[in-house]
């Protein structure tokens, strides 16, 4: 999914801003950074192997860094060589394994940030800002768990109960009558799973002042996504409606200091050196205040961040046309600052509904008879991709449905027709499903996967039954199809549509394994070495940052992530529970404490996936 609207509506409030740049400015006044200086000095580091990720030799023993960079790899004897005299000699990872620098392609740090801080009752076991949230897999024990939240709900924290990880599926029907009934008086707000979605009872419509005329402002499709009776907002009428209405209470100051610290704390905990926002803020105050809050060089990894293409053209293309459309887009590759960075000639569209809420666009519709839905209108997609492409950009589509691949792919081979071009490195994000007939042409037209292998160990079991029925199931972000016709992958977690974890995503994409033990399309599974570089180098070329990142190299960036076991060598279902010690980030090291609220059974990453019924 995308950060894309919802942000922008934020922004035009300005309440994110103010909170994190407080939340920024704290943290610099508790002190000298406490991580470990970038050094001058040419400092050997020796394992008990590296994985390089580097083709031509994907093995070593020892790396030589210099101002940030490796300058040799090899062997001691030829890494003691090439780094000289005056180098000295670091065995702090003599007994662990180390690989390229992880990367998770694809996270949302403030949305991430707000789901973690909710009452979280989930459909899996997370690990949150508030401590451990246990899963709740039927309607009785949601509706007892929704039920406690609301007779604890300590006004202190907020005049509203906000709840994330509602799934329809699972929980069974939510409404405003339903709510009405369990909290006559408190304002409560349900997020479902997907984020997509919100639900409010009459309370909670009141204090934010959600009513017909109030909607009777908004864009169509926002009306459209609205059902007041019901009390629920979906896609438009989620993004581009209540969110801006709801901030004061969801993104509280007090909120979002919490749910921040944790992020950072939690990716760093992963292992990770880079992220990526596809789709991130349109609002330069809001930029400035996310560099404040992540770009400062205290902060343990590098962000990129891509423009959201679909908004940028929701706003100029009909009215002003695509060069002003390009114009625009230009304008925020200066938005960056120190660890955050803007990729320039790269952008995010979108296409279909979430996949969590089962409103992705299907081909042969959903077998209980419900449709899917349109974030993008394909028609306003297609002209906006023209322009980009014309204008030689990298285009990441947000597409889950095989329908809306369908539209994807007659789009850029139209465009491929009119246009040729190479290289383009089109990206397919999150993939939930594809056909054979459509990984062929991915293939024949150039472009590249970044897929959520999650949604499989997640959703498949119940999805086989409800909506989408077992066959197509079966072939959920198919990755072995997608890599045996030669396609380039990477994974993410879209966080907080999946934990992010690196190892969780390796561990889902290698397993497919679902907690009562089902896999489903078992030739779709991949091997542990295709996505450990889907996680590092692959990701790295998704977001054209390859010749930088993503391998243990000369010339490219000492980021590196210090492994307990190897991904490569321990059994495949325990790879998400690798100990990760630390990273290493342009030269600096920085070990990792305590997972935060390390409380929660059987993983070490934010959701318990194991053998649970």
């Amino acid at each position: 999914m995308s950060f894309r609207a919802r942000l922008t509506t934020i922004a035009s409030t300005f309440l994110l801003a103010v909170p994190i740049i407080a939340w920024a400015q704290a943290i610099r006044l508790q002190g000298p950074d406490p991580l470990a200086k970038q050094s001058s000095q040419t400092v050997i580091y020796t394992s008990r192997e590296f994985i390089t990720m580097d083709p031509k030799k994907p093995r070593a023993e020892a790396v030589a860094v210099k101002d940030g960079r490796f300058i040799a790899v090899g062997t001691r004897t030829e890494v003691k060589k090439a780094a000289g005299a005056g180098a000295r000699t670091d065995t702090t990872f003599a007994d662990l394994v180390v690989v390229p620098g992880l990367i998770d392609q694809h996270v949302h740090p403030l949305l991430a940030a707000l789901a973690m801080v909710c009452d979280v009752i989930s459909i899996e076991d997370w690990n949150t800002a508030n401590g451990f949230a246990p899963k709740a897999l039927d309607e009785a024990t949601y509706r007892k768990r929704l039920q406690k939240a609301i007779a604890e709900h300590n006004p202190s924290s907020g005049s509203t109960l906000f709840t994330w990880g509602y799934h329809q599926a699972w929980h069974g029907p939510m409404s405003r009558a339903i709510l009405d009934q369990m909290a006559p008086t408190l304002p409560v707000a349900v997020w479902d799973r997907s984020t997509h979605i919100m639900f409010f009872n009459t309370a909670a419509m009141k204090e934010y002042e959600i009513d017909a005329e109030w909607v009777a402002t908004l864009p169509k499709a926002a009306q459209e996504q609205s059902d007041l009776k019901e009390g629920k907002f979906w896609e438009a009428g989620f993004f581009e409606g209540v969110m801006g209405r709801i901030t004061k209470g969801l993104a509280s100051p007090e909120q979002l200091d919490r749910g921040l610290k944790f992020a950072e704390r939690y990716f760093h905990q992963q292992g990770i050196t880079a992220l990526s926002e596809p789709a991130g803020p349109l609002d330069k105050p809001l930029q400035d205040a996310i560099n404040a809050a992540f770009g400062d060089d205290a902060t343990p990894f590098n962000f990129f961040y891509i423009p959201d293409g679909r908004m940028i053209a929701a706003k100029y293309l009909d009215k002003e046309g695509g060069a002003t459309l390009i114009a625009e887009h230009e304008k925020m590759m200066s938005w960056g600052a120190g660890r955050g960075k803007f990729l320039p000639k790269q952008t995010k569209l979108l296409l279909d509904g979430a996949i969590f809420s089962q409103l992705a666009q299907m081909r042969d519709g959903y077998i209980d008879g419900h449709h899917g839905e349109w974030i993008q209108a394909p028609d306003l997609f297609a002209r906006a991709f023209d322009v980009y492409w014309d204008a030689g950009y990298q285009i990441h589509i947000h597409v889950l449905g095989d329908k809306a691949l369908d539209v994807l792919l007659d789009t850029l081979e139209k465009a491929m027709k009119r246009k040729p071009r190479t290289d383009h490195r089109t990206t397919l994000v999150h993939f939930g499903y594809a056909q054979p007939d459509q990984i062929a042409r991915i293939a024949r037209l150039g472009a590249i996967v970044s897929a959520n292998p999650s949604y499989t160990t997640t959703l498949a079991d119940k999805y086989a039954k409800v909506g989408v029925g077992k066959a197509r199931t079966e072939r959920m972000v198919p990755l072995g199809d997608t890599l045996r016709a030669g396609i380039p992958i990477s994974l993410h977690s879209d966080m907080p549509m999946g934990p992010a974890s690196p190892l969780y995503l390796m561990w889902a994409a290698v397993n497919r394994t679902t907690p009562p033990g089902w896999t489903p399309g078992p030739d779709q599974r991949i091997t542990a070495a295709q996505a450990l570089e889907a996680v590092t180098l692959g990701a790295a070329y998704s977001i054209r940052q390859e010749k930088e990142i993503g391998s243990i190299e000369v010339g490219k960036k000492a980021n590196l992530t210090v492994l307990g076991e190897s991904p490569l060598e321990v059994e495949p279902p325990r790879i998400k529970d690798i100990t990760v010690w630390g990273t290493m980030l342009e030269g600096r090291l920085q070990p990792v404490g305590p997972a935060p609220h390390s409380s929660a059974p059987e993983s070490r990453s934010t959701t318990s996936t194991g053998d649970e019924d």
